[in-house]
């Protein structure tokens, strides 16, 4: 057991460090070939904090392991809105821009939706709900129309831009120091993923558990992490904006991105039991709307913070329960 245990634990670690190099290489390259800070903070930052979720999902996609592919990114957005953000409004409470109610906030509950339609064989059509090949290509052509609009409105963040630029944070290596590192950082990505996967096939077996509440808990949380720092970072220099934009373009990225790429690679089947967590996560993603919508300061208080975390814990300790 004792081995198991740390490929799990140094699968994780070798994840963010790897997400962590890899964003550093990407970035040094876009500076070099003089992308603007703002491109390279709405597209490198945003995929380096999914990455960890995209390492263990093609991992575990490549293996056969579609309860923990589901699992990972279901779980992964719950914690992204419900605990994310509920931890983060109780340090500060978190002002929203119109832009980001209207447009940000709508486009994660949009993907949240078309997963659940998706996702629902079994109620709409009657048949085994499978994520197909079909399926797949409708979630990343809803990627690419977002990834339009990132582009498209870029320009209009100029809070995004000023944050980058006052924190510098795009390190500028040399050539072959910024290949290495994006290389380097693939390859961590990678074999990190793997093992993430192979010691939780093993406790989930070992415990009796479905492997989808590993994914949905302990592999969603841990992935997790990069969001959860940058969102901390932001929400202590007051860009509220910034850090609810990165959790939901993370959140729409891991559903539209990486379970499109999952569903290529293998057709993932989809439980009758987990349409309860798709919902979930589609009332966690309009709660949201909801909670700063009706604040007519725009505000996700501390007390939205608190029912936020409530909720989290209830669907953690539910899913627990259920196994």
């Amino acid at each position: 057991m004792a081995i198991e245990l740390l490929f799990f634990v140094a699968g994780f670690a070798l994840l963010v460090k790897g997400a962590d190099i890899l964003v550093d290489g990407a970035a040094s390259i876009a500076t070099k070939l003089r992308v603007s800070a703002l491109m390279i903070g709405l597209t490198v930052v945003a995929l380096g904090t999914s990455m960890p979720e995209l390492g263990v999902n093609i991992a575990a996609s490549l293996g056969g392991e579609n309860e923990i592919t589901l699992g990972n990114i279901v779980g992964s957005n719950i914690a992204n809105i419900l605990l994310i953000l509920g931890f983060t409004a109780l340090i500060i409470p978190l002002r929203v821009k119109n832009e980001t109610l209207w447009k940000e906030i709508p486009y994660g509950f949009m993907a949240a939706l078309v997963l659940l339609v998706i996702a629902s064989d079994s109620l709409i059509m009657g048949r085994r709900s499978v994520i197909d090949t079909t399926d797949s290509y409708i979630l990343l052509l809803f990627f690419s129309i977002f990834l339009a609009y990132v582009i498209g409105t870029a320009k209009a963040q100029r809070s995004i831009r000023s944050l980058f630029k006052r924190e510098k944070r795009f390190k500028e290596f040399s050539a072959p120091l910024s290949i290495a590192m994006v290389i380097g950082g693939i390859i961590g990505v990678a074999v990190g993923g793997q093992w993430v996967v192979y010691g939780a096939v093993y406790i989930a077996g070992l415990l009796g558990l479905s492997e989808f509440l590993i994914g949905a808990t302990i592999i969603a949380i841990g992935t997790s992490l990069p969001e959860l720092v940058t969102s901390v970072v932001a929400a202590f220099k007051r860009q509220a904006d910034i850090m609810i934009g990165i959790i939901s373009g993370s959140n729409i990225f891991n559903i539209s991105f990486i379970l499109g790429i999952s569903g290529l690679i293998r057709p993932i089947a989809v439980d009758g039991m987990r349409t309860f967590d798709l919902m979930f996560l589609l009332l966690a993603s309009g709660l949201l709307f909801v909670f700063v919508f009706l604040d007519k300061k725009r505000l996700l208080s501390r007390r939205e913070g608190v029912v936020f975390l409530l909720l989290f814990l209830a669907y953690i300790l539910f899913t627990v329960w259920r196994g």
